[in-house]
């Protein structure tokens, strides 16, 4: 999602760039990433590195092998990379190392929770980026309180906007949550992946008790991660006392989960970038986490943070319409990669110092 819009931009500044796209592999479900590719008009790879699984530490090893590979065969005058993945700061240091220069889009996020894989990620790679492409002034303000130059930041507005903004035609022309049987603005929508939230078996199944207790009809499209551990744990198929009120899916297209979210009475997540679509949205977000990155989301958006202690009395405040309305923050706007690619133009325009 904060690919494909640069992507796409790129291909209206032809005379200025030639771009490869490379995917590391680091996402290899094909609900998780084939489709995605498909939805957002994304053409193949011109690189795979087919990383796969692994621990963490396996797999920053393996994309960093493989993109010094790349880079010694390419010699690009610039990487760019997105988000907070190992994949982000894998890519990020091998560059560097080889004098690369390496634009971070999506940079300047902090939870300050170092447990967080993401928030080393996050921190590492915008140390050593050149161009910090960031999506609003809380991220600029992170980044000059850790001594980064002014000159590297650039407030260019929130990428993964781009991409809700040119599928929502599309989304809006499906009706997943009819095909569930469920009306539209009746149910909540489910999503949990963290690992601080579906690691532990024994907390999974807390959380799954605690949402099917909400009453309410549950649209649950469950990630691989979670699906494996709720396996695992015999936990597949429960309804806890829920009356068969939770759907789980496995997980939808891109679109397909735009339009559920359109739907949806409210959202139940850990995902930062769900976070972000919810405030654009309008839609109500409870968000299982002690933390955010994307503090915007709460401070002017309709997000939450809550325990599941709070998670009962937070759906009926929706369900009674005393939900905070919230507002889209500046530069949220589907134009982030536009501003993006013209920041990269002045730069390569600019007389060398």
């Amino acid at each position: 999602m904060k690919v494909g819009p640069l992507w796409h931009a790129f291909q209206e500044h032809a005379d200025a760039f030639r771009v490869k796209l490379l995917h590391t592999g680091q996402h290899y479900d094909p609900n998780m990433s084939d489709v995605f590719f498909r939805d957002l008009g994304l053409p193949r790879p011109d690189i795979h590195l087919g990383v796969g699984s692994g621990t963490h530490a396996e797999q920053t090893a393996a994309v960093m092998v493989g993109f010094e590979k790349v880079c010694r065969a390419e010699r690009p005058d610039l990487v760019l990379v997105v988000g907070d993945v190992n994949s982000t700061m894998a890519v990020a240091i091998t560059a560097k190392k080889m004098l690369i220069p390496v634009g971070h889009v999506e940079a300047g996020l902090r939870s300050r929770d170092w447990t967080m894989p993401e928030e080393v990620n996050r921190i590492l790679t915008d140390v050593i980026c050149d161009h910090l492409f960031t999506p609003s002034p809380d991220a600029d303000d992170n980044l000059v309180a850790e001594g980064i130059d002014r000159a590297r930041i650039h407030l260019v507005g929130n990428i993964m906007i781009d991409s809700l903004v040119r599928a929502l035609a599309k989304a809006r022309t499906l009706a997943l949550h009819a095909e569930l049987g469920v009306p539209d603005g009746s149910y909540g929508l489910v999503t949990l992946h963290r690992p601080a939230n579906v690691d532990d078996p024994a907390n999974l199944k807390r959380m799954i008790e605690a949402v099917a207790a909400l009453g309410v009809p549950l649209v649950f499209p469950v990630h691989p991660r979670t699906r494996k551990i709720m396996e695992g744990a015999a936990l597949v198929g429960r309804n806890d006392g829920s009356g068969g009120l939770v759907r789980l899916l496995d997980p939808v297209g891109y679109h397909d989960f735009l339009s559920l979210e359109l739907h949806a009475r409210f959202i139940v997540t850990d995902s930062g970038g769900i976070q972000e679509e919810t405030t654009y949205l309008g839609i109500p977000c409870l968000t299982l986490r002690p933390n955010t990155e994307r503090p915007i989301t709460i401070t002017q958006g309709t997000n939450e943070l809550v325990t599941l202690d709070q998670l009962q009395e937070s759906v009926a405040r929706i369900l009674a319409g005393r939900w905070k309305k919230g507002r889209v923050p500046d530069l949220w706007d589907g134009h982030c990669a536009e501003r993006i690619v013209g920041v990269l133009r002045r730069l390569r325009a600019a007389p060398a110092a």
